[in-house]
């Protein structure tokens, strides 16, 4: 018999962080606790403000339904949360902690051992050109090789200026560029802004438009001298015949995966799947949980043997996260499993 409860948590920013969508000074997220005799699960259902599709007003019955009927049929329960991509993530962590010897070590591998790490991407928040420079400067002398910008929300030259000065120092080699418009272009001047980034070099564009534009993304995703990564474009698409038709409609050179925002565990497989069946790329990123949710997601990661830098490295953002082995060094994700967990829920 298990017994089910959540909990609310708040996480602070250690300073505002900004993304074309606004400032964001704290992010809302919720935990699911389950106890079973001697036992306890923990998962975290990272309710994403104004980017989830799971963002409704009755998201907090949901959680309240789901401890209800947490005994019932754990397929049944994913089924029946289905337009709660954030929650059914929050369920699967949990019964993998349940089950788990130790209830955060949900993918046993060389990672969680400390033997092996995962390369990720150092991301630079937007703000005035001299603090996007300095995070620049940080993240390369922490030996970061690929770095991710936001762009989309300052003026366009200023944001090429400073791709450009990152570009005369260090060759492709040196530094991949990886940049994130969070849809911030309009149509008509996606295309010309996508040429003049391609000059630089750079990996990638994440979701140059907004979302649901599937005509015109196919376009783009067609001519662009730049390859294009959909991240938004996969919020709200739930069933697997959905999930197909976007990719073979749109075509992108890339997708990426935010568990929390596409369903899991579950859901982050099925879109692996069709991507690698069209061939189309793919990496995994955090949705800014804490790092009880990060935990999870960098362990189904490193199982995934992916060699792409991740987009992992926000566990250091909050000013009240949980003590936990995550540590970034060396642009990489690194498990320390010497530093236990210090929970205060």
């Amino acid at each position: 018999m298990i017994v089910a409860s959540y909990k609310k948590y708040i996480l602070n920013f250690k300073q505002a962080s900004g993304t074309s969508r606004g400032i964001l000074k704290t992010k809302e997220t919720w935990f699911l606790i389950l106890n079973s005799e001697e036992k306890q699960g923990i998962g975290e259902c990272g309710l994403f403000k104004g980017l989830s599709a799971d963002d409704r007003p009755d998201y907090e019955k949901k959680l309240q339904w789901l401890c209800e009927n947490i005994n019932n049929d754990l397929v049944d329960l994913l089924s029946e949360l289905v337009e709660f991509p954030s929650i059914q993530f929050g369920l699967e962590m949990a019964f993998k902690s349940l089950e788990s010897q130790n209830k955060f070590e949900l993918f046993p591998s060389k990672f969680t051992q400390s033997k092996d790490a995962i390369p990720i991407n150092g991301l630079i928040w937007m703000g005035t050109e001299a603090f996007m420079k300095q995070q620049i400067k940080d993240k390369i002398d922490a030996g970061f090789s690929c770095i991710k910008m936001k762009i989309g929300a300052i003026d366009f030259q200023t944001e090429i200026n400073l791709i450009k000065s990152v570009r005369e120092e260090f060759t492709p080699k040196d530094i991949e560029l990886r940049v994130d418009a969070n849809g911030a272009f309009s149509l008509s001047e996606a295309f010309e802004k996508l040429k003049i980034l391609s000059d630089y070099d750079l990996h990638s564009i994440e979701q140059p438009i907004k979302q649901g534009q599937i005509e015109a993304m196919a376009q783009l995703c067609e001519k662009t001298p730049l390859p294009i990564a959909l991240d938004e474009e996969l919020i709200g698409v739930f069933s697997v015949t959905k999930k197909q038709e976007l990719l073979q409609t749109i075509n992108p050179q890339y997708i990426i995966l935010k568990p929390s925002l596409v369903g899991g565990f579950k859901g982050s497989n099925e879109w692996i799947n069709i991507a690698e069946q069209y061939q189309i790329g793919w990496w995994i990123t955090s949705a800014l949980e804490s790092n009880i949710g990060l935990n999870a997601i960098a362990q189904y990661t490193y199982n995934k043997q992916s060699n792409m830098p991740q987009g992992l490295g926000t566990g250091g953002l909050f000013t009240n996260n949980f003590d936990s082995p995550l540590k970034v060094k060396n642009g990489t994700l690194q498990y320390n499993n010497s530093i236990n967990w210090n929970l205060n829920l």
